[in-house]
């Protein structure tokens, strides 16, 4: 409150000082001045210029020239510091003036209006210096009113509206005007009103494509009191000369359906000023952020190509999806793979950004452009995203440029090289990425696992799909065992010996307890390890299903054994795939092989020490099966998806 009135104070005290230099100087040298105070703010105002630039990119500027969008967001704050001159110059203004500086087009639909004797409303947006244009209007000969609404500081406030009065403007406040405004109406006399803003309470049409909030009083009155209505834009021509546009009288139109009405009354309108901000993209105030409540958002996943990554990124996704539907937000996904001309380039990219700070140059597109490969490129500049999600280190700086690029939230999963940096609005890191320092801030999520699609609904639908594919043979028994094979990476293979022992251990277990196997392969099982699978259990007639995900990857196999079997056993080296496993809500086994990074071994005893998994040896799969299967003890279930859901929640 008591910075609220120091500004107060200053912001009253600079309109003094340079209302007192406006007057000694030149018009020209003024408004001279005003455009190197807009240069200035242009400079330091970086968190609003990042707002115009993403809104001027989103609505008017071609989505490839970041060059052209910069040009207009930098003229656009040059007019705006013209604009702050000019309010200084009001008291000065006089017929004189208007004569020689001002000049209305379409004058003649003025009388037009007032003939129909119902009042008009001069309509507006925040487009050039509209302040001038009230002061303008109230000076033309007729009745005028100009409804308000009180900013915040009390003093500029009442210094502006000392500068409106002057000239014979009157004022009615929207905080208890409503009345009044009724009576201007019925009295054929004129009222100045704003229609862009609607803020909470306004009313959403597409607005250059997207969602925007219109403020709805100016429509309800003339749907009421059939008034006229004269959309208005004002432009600046050069220097102190100035055009206000006068498009031709709008009245509105009627069905049976009130609300229909006012969407579509407000959406005609609208589309009048999206023609003139187009052809003068720099005169409107594009600092705010103009799409914040539309009930539309485009989600865009970056994907590194690795499988396990992408389903991280589409369970996130997946759960943003279901919350914004709890809002009523309808979305739209986008799913593209970046691929870099090669590594350094990677590695230069994401350095600068670390170096960048909190807003990094637009010029950084360029630099992105030459990194990536042309087909990623166009991808990425021809969706204009709210929310950006990835997941893994690789891809974080793209995620974090893109991101301030379009004033989109950003959602990281994994730790990243930019985690510590708390430059993303949410990051959910699983505990085996060890987070600590200052990673571990109020955006951050640790989960225990690895974010998934795996619940109940999934589950069903895999399982139904899988059953209808042909791919099962024969009716299954009341306990199915689902195999969940991988294969090598960095530092970990499947040998011949260790799967011809899990395989001797399912057969075991299969005839003691009279039960079904269900076995898939992953892309990256060896040929060799597929050899073995295949001559131990295509000809078995307790294996039910068997696929080898080189020779055909069925998109519902995974889900489908997950949803259908009772246990599930699994390889050890996909911490995803594990996740997934744990997920279904099934007696989950995970066999001891091979050499495992430090991250996997941490992952798998935390996940064993919770109670979600049973890591045994390969010799005692088969008992361990056994005796859990006949005890049947609680299953227990991690809650990162509901962790993840309390922070999504918070940036939403």
């Amino acid at each position: 409150m008591k910075q609220n009135l120091i500004a107060d104070y200053l912001s009253c005290a600079l309109f003094r000082v340079a209302s007192f230099f406006t007057y000694l100087l030149p018009l020209t040298v003024s408004l001279f001045i005003g455009r190197r105070l807009g240069d200035l703010i242009y400079f330091f105002d970086r968190r609003h210029r990042a707002v115009a630039y993403a809104n001027i990119a989103k609505a008017v500027a071609d989505k490839n020239d970041a060059n052209l969008t910069s040009r207009i967001t930098r003229k656009a704050y040059q007019a705006f510091g013209q604009n702050l001159i000019e309010i200084s110059i009001i008291p000065r203004i006089n017929k004189e003036y208007l004569n020689r500086y001002i000049h209305i087009e379409n004058k003649d639909y003025i009388d037009a209006a007032f003939k129909r004797g119902k009042g008009v409303i001069f309509l507006t947006v925040h487009g050039g210096n509209w302040e001038l244009s009230n002061v303008i209007c109230a000076t033309l000969g007729f009745p005028f009113v100009l409804f308000i609404r009180d900013q915040g500081f009390a003093k500029l406030n009442a210094l502006l509206n000392s500068y409106r009065l002057k000239l014979g403007a009157k004022i009615i406040h929207k905080e208890a005007g409503v009345r009044q405004l009724i009576e201007v109406l019925k009295n054929n006399q004129s009222i100045g009103m704003m229609m862009d803003q609607g803020g909470k309470v306004g009313e959403l049409v597409k607005f250059f494509g997207k969602e925007a909030s219109m403020s709805i009083g100016a429509v309800k009155l003339a749907l009421k009191y059939d008034c006229s209505i004269i959309p208005t834009f004002y432009t600046r021509v050069k220097g102190p000369y100035a055009k206000v546009i006068l498009d031709q009288v709008y009245t509105v139109t009627k069905t049976n359906d009130p609300q229909k009405d006012l969407r579509d009354n407000l959406q005609k309108l609208t589309h009048i000023y999206e023609k003139y901000i187009r052809q003068y993209p720099h005169e409107y105030l594009w600092t705010y952020k103009i799409f914040k409540y539309g009930k539309e958002r485009k989600i865009m996943i970056l994907s590194d190509g690795k499988t396990g990554h992408l389903r991280q990124s589409e369970s996130a996704a997946k759960l943003i999806i279901q919350q914004l539907a709890n809002r009523g937000i309808k979305t739209t996904l986008n799913i593209q793979e970046v691929k870099f001309r090669s590594s350094i380039f990677r590695h230069i990219f994401s350095l600068l950004i670390i170096l960048s700070g909190k807003y990094p140059s637009h010029g950084f597109l360029f630099i992105l452009r030459n990194a990536l490969t042309v087909e990623s490129w166009q991808g990425l500049m021809d969706y204009k995203p709210d929310i950006i999600i990835s997941t893994g280190g690789k891809l974080s700086a793209i995620n974090y440029f893109l991101s301030k690029e379009n004033q989109a939230k950003s959602v990281v999963l994994m730790r990243s090289v930019l985690s510590d940096l708390k430059k993303f609005d949410l990051k959910i890191i699983p505990k085996h990425d060890r987070p600590q320092g200052r990673s571990l801030v109020s955006s951050t999520i640790i989960t225990e696992g690895a974010l998934n699609l795996v619940d109940p609904n999934y589950l069903n639908e895999k399982s139904e799909r899988l059953r209808k594919s042909g791919l099962i043979k024969g009716a299954l028994s009341s306990l199915a065992i689902g195999v969940l094979i991988g294969g090598d990476s960095k530092g970990f293979s499947i040998s011949i010996e260790a799967i011809t022992q899990v395989i001797l251990q399912l057969k075991k277990i299969a005839e003691e307890l009279d039960a079904d196997i269900l076995l898939s392969t992953s892309r990256r099982t060896t040929e060799k390890i597929e050899k073995v699978i295949k001559s131990q259990l295509a000809d078995y007639s307790r294996c039910k299903l068997l696929v080898i995900a080189n020779e055909n990857n069925h998109a519902d196999v995974v889900g489908g054994i997950l949803g259908i079997s009772n246990i599930i056993i699994s390889s050890p080296e996909s911490i995803s795939m594990v996740s997934e496993a744990v997920a279904s809500g099934k007696y989950v086994f995970v066999f001891k092989i091979g050499r495992l990074s430090r991250k996997h071994r941490y992952f798998l005893r935390n996940y064993q020490n919770k109670g979600y998994i049973y890591l045994k040896a390969i010799q005692d799969l088969a008992f361990s099966m056994k005796e859990i299967w006949r005890n049947k003890p609680e299953i227990i279930l991690p809650k990162d998806n509901l962790k993840a859901v309390e922070g999504l929640n918070k940036i939403l």
